[in-house]
């Protein structure tokens, strides 16, 4: 096998495929691939994907490489960093066999993840399955501990100008499956107009779907200039000690935002501002809300999640794999009572006609004298 193509490259895939290019070669340092960041590359369509990492550690059952398997984007697995050190963007590469030359010179080799193996070491996955569970649950509870008394009952929610009391709201993070999960509740949202709350990416989510984000919540690391300047009110996630990395991106773009200090993810403050501010329903869509979802976010516990959902549960429908539960489509009996239904007014309006009532007569009588009655 020999592939040569151009270099993207990054350390975050979410960043790379902001500009990967159809026909590249995506090099990504990605411990790991999940579902998103697979999906993502898919939509780039690069040649190649070489990871300086093990793309299954074996850690728990991620699925992204089997994402890219099945869309026949070959995976080079394990370069390792002083082979990805090595390689820069723009780097014309060519790969043969498993090694790897740019201008002729050696790079370093890897391994072809094929679907074979991509099964063998998924396989793998559940012996260690059960002690990552184990520590997960350990964390999670460790965690809660701590963070009980300011999820609950102590945190300070801002205030805000967007009108969340007696409404409903839509909590929109860019997850596995969210497309599809929009696509499937988007008869709701256009006979509701619930109040958009897009989390981070999900703000581009919902801009991808047509809609205006009436918020943006988040780190602001994963949400376009765009989306940031097209949406109606921005609101920083900053640690519980004030600190707010995000804030900076917002003044260079000129605008202003609040600033919302607490634990836990973006995703959790925005559905509990929700909840604070009197919406009457929080729908989530694309949230992360399992374990494995949490493995793949690089989080060893979800604590702040499991107090969240405590509290908002009562007004809280997650609309997560809702694409899965219910797939609208036409069946041949919608059809069948559709043209029964289309028929008889015809035959009504046919049965009146003189013209056809006369035909109907003759018919009658050639019957009688067929039969001799």
């Amino acid at each position: 096998m020999i592939i040569n193509s151009i270099v993207a490259k990054d350390n975050k895939t979410k960043e790379l495929v902001k500009r990967l290019k159809t026909g590249e070669i995506a090099v990504i340092n990605h411990m790991d691939i999940d579902e998103v960041a697979a999906h993502s590359l898919v939509l780039c369509k690069p040649k190649l994907v070489i990871n300086a990492s093990e793309s299954i550690s074996g850690r728990y059952p991620n699925l992204g490489p089997g994402v890219l398997a099945k869309a026949n984007i070959p995976i080079l697995d394990c370069i390792g960093n002083e082979a990805f050190s090595i390689i820069q963007e723009n780097d014309i590469l060519e790969v043969v066999e498993n090694e790897i030359f740019r201008n002729g010179e050696y790079v370093g080799r890897g391994t072809w993840l094929t679907e074979e193996l991509i099964i063998e070491k998924l396989e793998s996955t559940k012996k260690n399955f059960q002690n990552e569970l184990d520590k997960f649950i350990e964390n999670t509870l460790e965690y809660a501990k701590k963070e009980k008394d300011i999820i609950l009952g102590n945190l300070k929610i801002p205030s805000i100008n967007t009108l969340l009391k007696g409404m409903h709201s839509l909590v929109v993070v860019r997850g596995q499956d969210y497309r599809a999960d929009l696509q499937a509740i988007k008869s709701y949202i256009d006979e509701f107009n619930p109040v958009l709350i897009g989390v981070d990416g999900g703000g581009d989510a919902l801009i991808e779907f047509g809609y205006t984000p009436d918020i943006i919540i988040g780190d602001m690391d994963s949400v376009s200039d765009h989306s940031l300047m097209t949406c109606k009110e921005i609101i920083v996630h900053a640690y519980p000690d004030g600190r707010a990395p995000g804030l900076e991106r917002i003044k260079n773009l000129g605008l202003e935002a609040i600033v919302f200090p607490a634990p836990g993810t973006s995703e959790d403050i925005a559905m509990l501002l929700a909840f604070e501010k009197g919406s009457d329903l929080i729908v989530a869509v694309g949230t992360h809300s399992n374990m494995i979802d949490f493995l793949e976010k690089g989080r060893k516990g979800m604590a702040s999640t499991f107090l969240v959902r405590l509290k908002v549960g009562s007004k809280l429908i997650d609309a997560k794999g809702v694409n899965k539960l219910y797939k609208e489509s036409v069946k041949l009996k919608h059809l069948l009572i559709l043209t029964i239904g289309a028929l008889v007014p015809i035959f009504i309006v046919a049965a009146l006609s003189p013209p056809v009532q006369q035909l109907f007569r003759l018919f009658m009588i050639r019957l009688r004298f067929i039969f001799g009655l």
